[in-house]
């Protein structure tokens, strides 16, 4: 999973894919405004592990971001590599990332961390809205990760995300929710183990097609993993 934006950390990590079989996919970085976007595209995109590609949203200091011009005109190249995007961003970029979304209907598209909501505070709206929103579009499916960090560190309880779980629930459908981690950020606030086990009880409710989508076989089709 990109970390850093930079072209020499995604090279890295599908050399890390291709000596380690248990690495199944890549999501790195590529720059989409560069003028050298198709050159970045047919050399990485090559390497059968990379899946999607991610930029760092929540970083940049223009809230509309993703409208700009050159950005939308990277996105617009990538379903012909047959990648993903991944959208990593808060609460605030949600509208933004409607209007993104809509704009390429044929685009995959992955939410990642549920947008970072301000569960320390149970705060629910207008993210809850605004999600709604951005799940009526088909091509977008959402990453169940990252939660640990937005809570109370080190003192939340597993009633604190329910509300969270269950509105991304109802507004993507089981089908297209697939558990995360955000791995090693989540130890700042719980371990591995701990991290991944609210998605694990928070399925039980579901059915097994439902569970077994959702901990591993969405995944596999949503990027899609070879």
């Amino acid at each position: 999973m990109q970390a850093r934006q930079s072209l020499e950390e995604t090279r890295w990590l599908l050399e890390l894919a291709e000596q380690n079989n248990f690495i199944l996919g890549v999501v790195g970085w590529v720059d989409l405004r560069s003028p050298q976007l198709r050159g970045q595209l047919d050399e990485l995109a090559s390497h059968k592990k990379l899946v999607s590609v991610r930029h760092v949203v929540q970083d940049e200091p223009d809230d509309r971001f993703m409208t700009r011009t050159e950005f939308k005109q990277g996105i617009a190249q990538l379903a012909e590599f047959g990648l993903a995007y991944d959208l990593l961003l808060y609460p605030l970029h949600l509208p933004a990332a409607s209007e993104l979304v809509r704009e390429f209907p044929a685009q995959k598209f992955v939410l990642d961390h549920l947008a970072k909501p301000a569960i320390a505070d149970g705060t629910l709206e207008p993210w809850r809205r605004d999600i709604r929103e951005l799940a009526k579009f088909p091509n977008v499916s959402c990453k169940l990760s990252g939660m640990v960090t937005e809570a109370r560190w080190r003192q939340w309880k597993q009633d604190d995300f329910r509300p969270y779980l269950d509105a991304v629930l109802d507004a993507f459908g089981a089908s297209r929710l697939m558990i995360g981690s955000d791995w090693p950020v989540c130890t700042l606030s719980a371990n591995y183990a701990e991290t991944v086990g609210i998605v694990f009880d928070f399925v039980q409710q579901l059915t097994n097609t439902e569970r077994e989508g959702i901990l591993g076989g969405n995944c596999v089709h949503i990027y899609p993993i070879a």
